[in-house]
């Protein structure tokens, strides 16, 4: 026989009491139900609190790696700007040591052969300066090309500078020789033919031009090169208006075509005085000086005696 537990309820709006009747078992299985419902429940709210961790978890991790992600190609970027700053660097450091070597040839002082430096040294390729390279590509031949580089340009630099406390030192001893040696543009304007075999603009045979000719607008001024004195300043056949002035030591400078001749022979004259006026006299296609240097009696290619 069934355990029964017996109830009484008594209403307010009935003065009768009824009696009710519950079974234990149906009140087990009515507290084992709760206690499932509660124990579920719980598993879930503790599933849903750790799956809502884990996502702020990733969130946080996903914007760690994003942060170190920027940080590095900004940090890249920062490289491949150093290593294109080298290379303007070294471009200015050869530069130098050209403009080091035409001195010394318009000195006619020895030059540093064993001086080579970075000027063997290749350049960075453009592969290691691409800003497309994935990030998860290193950068370590790029690094340590640089370095290299950096190395090489750091003991140039230190020889270079020796190479001009000498320059420096040998130049004073030639100061005369320099300020009578041509070294700068006789005119403003364009070099429309050099120094060497060309086709001739009147006989369209092959011959040899002993100058530089420069065009520009009828009248424009036309400088000396250096100091000298005027050898000759009229008029000849061909060349037209021409002044000729000796520097000493062997060099002439040779000016032609010009419109007006603004000096006078034996007259002294030094580097950057306006000796004429640009022109088309003689034979000429147009206004243009024709620039002649002559060493020796023997025309030399006047690219070499020109610094500006």
């Amino acid at each position: 026989m069934k355990k029964q537990i017996k109830i009484w309820l008594h209403s307010d709006s009935s003065p009768d009491i009824k009696e009710y009747s519950i079974t234990r078992g149906l009140i087990f299985t009515t507290a084992f139900f709760i206690l499932v419902i509660a124990a579920t429940v719980t598993y879930k709210g503790f599933d849903y609190l750790k799956l809502k961790k884990q996502a702020f978890d990733t969130d946080l991790m996903l914007k760690t790696i994003n942060e170190q992600k920027n940080e590095i190609k900004e940090q890249r970027i920062q490289v491949q700007s150093f290593a294109k700053d080298i290379g303007k660097l070294k471009k200015k450091l050869v530069s130098l040591s050209d403009f080091e070597k035409k001195v010394r040839l318009i000195a006619n002082i020895k030059q540093n052969d064993d001086f080579t430096g970075f000027l063997s040294i290749g350049g960075i390729s453009r592969e290691d300066l691409d800003p497309g390279i994935p990030l998860a590509q290193k950068h370590n031949h790029l690094i340590r090309e640089m370095h290299k580089q950096i190395n090489q340009i750091d003991i140039d630099t230190k020889k270079q500078s020796e190479n001009y406390i000498e320059l420096l030192r040998l130049l004073e001893k030639k100061k005369n020789l320099l300020a009578s040696t041509p070294s700068i543009m006789p005119a403003n304007g364009v070099r429309t033919s050099k120094f060497g075999y060309r086709t001739s603009p009147f006989t369209g045979l092959k011959e040899f031009h002993a100058g530089l000719d420069i065009a520009n607008r009828k009248g424009t001024k036309v400088f000396a090169t250096a100091n000298g004195k005027i050898s000759y300043a009229g008029k000849r056949m061909f060349i037209g208006n021409e002044v000729l002035i000796d520097h000493g030591h062997g060099i002439v400078t040779k000016y032609g075509h010009l419109s007006k001749i603004l000096v006078k022979s034996g007259s002294k004259i030094k580097r950057g005085d306006v000796i004429g006026l640009m022109g088309s006299t003689g034979r000429s296609t147009g206004p243009h000086v024709h620039y002649e240097v002559r060493v020796n009696g023997i025309p030399v290619n006047p690219e070499k005696y020109i610094l500006n």
